[in-house]
């Protein structure tokens, strides 16, 4: 059985130690998007070993692949990395602390080709060999940045590579263990963050609507806790009136173009987020049906350190059928609930304990 082959390790940091549990809860679920994406961009043919921590054992028996084969994979991943980042920054909800975080995570490679096999104990397949200890001793070291590419003698002998990238420079070192010194060179990769194209800018919002209802409301709460309150789906339920609960259909962590189900007293709705933009004085979130008939605005503005408004809006696409039905048969039906929402909000918050500061 050949028992020689790369050993390929992306690993994450940059997360700081959180202490509630909505911030854990959230870097978990960031962490776990990362490394999904990181697997699903393996286009070499690794396989995985195991998921440990923020990091992905990969291998892969034979011969090492050529230099800039590794690098297309690296860069491949690093890119769909911090390309992911950008576009959750801009899109995102929630403001806690590991939410806010997450664009400064970082991302390094340890690339080392030797000896290793596997065992396998039901549905795990694990990596055992002296190769694998010393994959693992790399990602321990004292290389002060924290985005590089790190690759051992065995992959690129006594020289570095050429014609890759003309921005890349290496450097030579070695990690120092019981067993002897592990010779590596290695790379820094945070020049190539000039070279990703952003996602493009989601424009999700109706064009052409017109405001049916507006209702307003002043708390006496500061705006984060209320907009935490408020815009969270977990408690909408507790406040608006009419919805039992809310189902997610896209994902955990809602931002700008996911999907979330309004489960009703009398039948379902389909949302997705379409707009979302903060500042500490005013927040603005709004979601529009799938069907793009309708969309709802939450507002939230800073009268002063403890007290907020906030306003609920009903805009219709611009259907002039539409609208005078929606005249006729709901608009006073729905003004009473917009202003129960409203009162039954101001209770609710009695209620709310802000899980993080918000700087």
């Amino acid at each position: 059985m050949e028992n020689r082959g790369l050993i390929f390790i992306p690993d994450i940091s940059g997360f700081t130690r959180f202490v509630t549990e909505m911030e854990i809860e959230h870097s978990r679920h960031i962490i776990e998007e990362l490394l999904e994406l990181l697997i699903n961009a393996n286009s070499i043919g690794l396989q995985v070993s195991e998921i440990e921590g923020d990091a992905i054992l990969f291998y892969k028996y034979g011969e090492a692949p050529d230099i800039r084969t590794l690098y297309t994979q690296v860069e491949k991943m690093f890119c769909k990395f911090h390309r992911h980042l950008s576009a959750y920054e801009y899109r995102r909800l929630c403001q806690c602390k590991a939410c806010r975080a997450a664009i400064d995570l970082t991302l390094k490679v340890v690339t080392h080709y030797g000896e290793f096999t596997g065992y396998t104990v039901k549905n795990f397949n694990k990596l055992i060999g002296k190769d694998v200890i010393v994959a693992h001793q790399l990602l321990k070291n004292e290389i002060e940045q924290h985005e590089y590419w790190l690759v051992t003698k065995d992959l690129l002998q006594d020289k570095p590579p050429e014609g890759l990238k003309d921005w890349m420079t290496w450097d030579f070192s070695a990690k120092k263990t019981e067993t002897g010194e592990i010779p590596f060179q290695y790379t820094q990769l945070t020049p190539l963050k000039n070279e990703i194209t952003a996602e493009p800018l989601l424009n999700l919002e109706l064009k052409d609507k017109k405001k049916m209802i507006s209702a307003s409301e002043e708390y006496e709460i500061d705006i984060n806790t209320l907009f935490y309150a408020a815009g969270h789906f977990e408690f909408r339920h507790r406040w608006v009136d009419g919805i039992k609960r809310i189902e997610e259909v896209s994902h955990f962590l809602p931002r700008v173009g996911t999907k979330h189900r309004c489960i009703l007293q009398n039948g379902q709705v389909t949302m997705y987020t379409s707009s979302f933009t903060y500042t500490p004085e005013k927040i603005i979130y709004a979601e529009t049906d799938e069907k793009k008939n309708a969309c709802s605005y939450f507002i939230f503005e800073k009268i002063n350190d403890n007290r907020t408004k906030f306003t609920m809006e009903l805009h219709l696409k611009k259907n002039p059928l539409l609208q005078m039905m929606f005249g006729i048969t709901m608009k006073k039906k729905m003004e009473k609930s917009f202003r129960k929402s409203l009162a039954n909000l101001k209770e609710f918050i009695k209620e709310v304990k802000m899980p993080v500061e918000v700087d």
